[in-house]
């Protein structure tokens, strides 16, 4: 008689089933509450996040010292996470923050995880050129990684700062694209697997350096559509564990597609328009694109159309003409959903945000849980400046916070304010 063979539960999948438990167990939760009640579980703790968020800029713990390197990141997680919740910084604190990263500020130009630390990918454009790699890529510091999130920091701060020139866009587009894989999402660098946060950074790169008709923008919806799982939040890469985080990575990506739809159309109608119009020099060296490529006119506004010929591109102004595109694509995730496990399974109601259940809140989830939330807010307005509908705000409408530039994850008011300075000075 054979023996019956038993199926033995991989690690993977034991992980996933424990995590649905949790996920599910508040869900129950929620579902049996009494009416009346419901709104307030699903309230987002704003005064909570408030006083979390302030403490974190004021004094960190010794148990802190693990992310000594990462200084200046946790004050853009704070800064940001108080920006998007309408929060003013009070003008001691902002004064401090403002000596603080001076400091961190090496001579040769570029930012360091602390003062006196090694400089990273950041602010002048000197230090921005001495990183870039033959690749088209960039590295993050001095003998550091190349990989395709330095090539959005040094882009996307290029951008802001209106110094983006050709010199530094060359060749980063042939570099993101062969990030790309086969699943259609991007990876950090060559041969790696696709994950959310390079896919983000990838398409928000090509974006501004006016390339990114040559992604393969249907395989990379493909991708996108199926990392939101029945958690109702979002994954960060093929059979890996929900987390709160991606709320911004995989939702942000979702509201710059809806801005290139018309693109996404033509590479649906001709598969291979991506690959037909691709542009394998830069705008000094003639080359310029046709047909459905995403362009610049002669006002260097951000467009879906063609280019006339005598134009030259201005990358500094894409950003700010690519916020003012109409979005042409219907929504591509269930944002409803995603606000849910926001609210209910990331949101910790001391304040702060988390990864998923059972994990501990702390300010980079709070950043980026609420920048998703932000995201899902406004993903089907018209008017990014506008207050979002009624319907689009998952809870009271308290919940209501600050909309951000899609493309550098920055207040949209901050975003105006610095790229008006930034081009007069």
């Amino acid at each position: 008689m054979e023996s019956e063979t038993q199926v033995v539960p991989t690690v993977t999948e034991r992980e996933q089933w424990m995590v649905e438990n949790d996920v599910f167990h508040v869900y129950n939760l929620f579902a049996n509450a009494p009416r009346n009640v419901k709104p307030q579980l699903l309230k987002l703790r704003r005064e909570k996040h408030l006083e979390y968020l302030n403490g974190g800029l004021r004094y960190l713990g010794p148990s802190f010292c693990v992310l000594d390197a990462n200084r200046p990141w946790l004050c853009y997680w704070i800064l940001h996470s108080l920006a998007l919740l309408g929060n003013p910084l009070d003008a001691e604190l902002e004064s401090k923050t403002i000596d603080f990263l001076g400091r961190c500020q090496d001579q040769e130009g570029g930012y360091g995880g602390g003062p006196g630390q090694a400089s990273k990918i950041s602010k002048l454009y000197t230090f921005l050129l001495r990183m870039k790699h033959p690749s088209g890529g960039f590295r993050m510091h001095d003998g550091g990684e190349i990989d395709v999130r330095a090539c959005y920091t040094a882009i996307s701060v290029a951008s802001i700062l209106n110094i983006l020139d050709d010199e530094l866009v060359h060749s980063v587009g042939n570099y993101i694209l062969s990030c790309q894989t086969y699943e259609g999402g991007i990876a950090g660098e060559p041969s790696s697997e696709a994950h959310g946060g390079y896919t983000f950074c990838g398409l928000a790169t090509m974006i501004l350096i006016n390339e990114v008709n040559r992604l393969d923008l249907t395989r990379l919806i493909d991708w996108l559509v199926f990392r939101q799982g029945r958690e109702c939040g979002f994954q960060g890469r093929t059979n890996k564990l929900v987390d709160g985080c991606y709320s911004f990575w995989q939702g942000g990506s979702f509201a710059l597609l809806r801005r290139v739809g018309s693109l996404i159309d033509a590479q649906l109608v001709m598969p291979d328009a991506g690959e037909h119009c691709k542009v394998s020099g830069t705008p000094e060296q003639g080359e310029i694109l046709e047909g459905t490529s995403s362009q610049v006119d002669k006002t260097s506004q951000f467009r879906q159309g063609g280019l006339n010929a005598a134009c030259r591109v201005n990358y500094n102004d894409i950003g700010h003409s690519f916020i003012t595109t109409s979005p042409l694509l219907e929504p591509l995730f269930n944002s409803s959903a995603l606000q849910q496990y926001i609210l209910l399974c990331s949101q910790v109601q001391e304040g702060g945000l988390r990864d998923k259940p059972g994990k501990s809140r702390d300010y980079y989830h709070t950043c980026y849980c609420l920048s998703g939330l932000s995201v899902c807010q406004y993903y089907q307005s018209e008017d990014d400046e506008a207050p979002p509908s009624r319907s689009a705000v998952l809870g009271p409408y308290s919940n209501q916070l600050e909309p951000v530039h899609p493309l550098f994850n920055v207040v949209l008011k901050q975003y105006y304010e610095a790229h008006e300075f930034f081009r007069r000075h």
